[in-house]
């Protein structure tokens, strides 16, 4: 149960998000779920509508430099809806983690500190092999005579981004569930049927399979190993 002073944080990307409200609804309704029935109080809510993107994520995002501010003041917690969206954003994470203020995420109420870093760190890490992938995945399909437009590459990279972002959330979600099989001795195929047994979706929903689950537990050990290079294998 969710107790004490919140400040909610909503973002959008783009002018047209915001002004259509794509988006922002969605978000104020996981805020207003995830906190129902708690002793607590939204003092504020924050609507940032970003157009661009920068080095300084504070500077490039007023609003979120005021909730924080407003948490440093009054001793709130900032409550974000959707932290795996925002987690791509590594001059965001940096942003939050400097801060020093409480954070709660919505749809990752167990992240904390550590996971945050590891989340920051390993988008730093993506970050630098995004671009490679792009060149090639362009020229891939330069190489099939497909004519692209401008905003070829830039979506291109959104996407990866985005589906980076997503697979890693899910794995960090996964990762306590996974080292409690493994300490019972389990195998990789016992772990499968686990996770089946107890309806626990693959990444694209449906059942899952070995492959899927040797795939999610290589993501694991890169999230760990980019944070803490002297992990041990899992």
């Amino acid at each position: 149960m969710a107790t004490g002073k919140f400040i909610s944080y909503i973002r959008v990307s783009t002018a047209k998000q915001g002004e259509s409200g794509l988006g922002i609804e969605a978000q104020q309704e996981a805020v207003k779920r995830f906190l129902n029935g708690g002793d607590w109080e939204v003092a504020a809510e924050f609507i940032e509508i970003e157009t661009g993107k920068g080095a300084d994520a504070l500077a490039k995002r007023p609003k979120l430099r005021a909730a924080l501010e407003m948490c440093r003041k009054q001793g709130a917690t900032l409550v974000i809806a959707k932290l795996d969206r925002l987690a791509r954003n590594v001059h965001f994470v940096s942003g939050l983690m400097e801060s020093k203020v409480r954070f709660v995420a919505c749809d990752m109420p167990e992240a904390n500190e550590l996971s945050i870093h590891i989340m920051a760190a390993f988008a730093e890490h993506e970050a630098k092999r995004i671009s490679q992938r792009t060149k090639e995945a362009l020229a891939a399909v330069k190489a099939r005579g497909v004519r692209l437009g401008t905003t070829g590459p830039k979506n291109l990279r959104r996407c990866l981004e985005d589906r980076t972002a997503a697979a890693n959330a899910g794995a960090l979600k996964l990762a306590g569930l996974v080292a409690g099989f493994q300490g019972q001795g389990l195998s990789q195929r016992a772990i499968v049927a686990e996770l089946n047994s107890i309806g626990v979706p693959a990444p694209r929903g449906g059942k899952w399979s070995l492959p899927q689950f040797q795939r999610l537990l290589q993501r694991i050990v890169t999230l760990t190993k980019v944070i803490n290079p002297n992990a041990g294998v899992w």
